[in-house]
């Protein structure tokens, strides 16, 4: 999912140096969303490894 998310942050990058605004900031929004969704993934998935007793990595 973070690789989904750097994906649609370089096409907004190169959307908005290339001048297509409206495209730049719709790939820019879903890489935000992208983020934030792994970012909660990722901090439930250490919760839930350290409730097993694993120690988290």
């Amino acid at each position: 999912m973070l690789g989904w998310a750097l994906t649609f942050l370089v096409v907004a990058l190169i959307a908005a140096a290339l001048g297509f605004g409206g495209i730049a900031g719709a790939s820019a929004q879903i890489a935000q969303i992208l983020f934030f969704v792994f970012i909660v993934l990722f901090v439930v998935a250490m919760i839930a490894r350290a409730l097993r007793g694993k120690p988290p990595v």
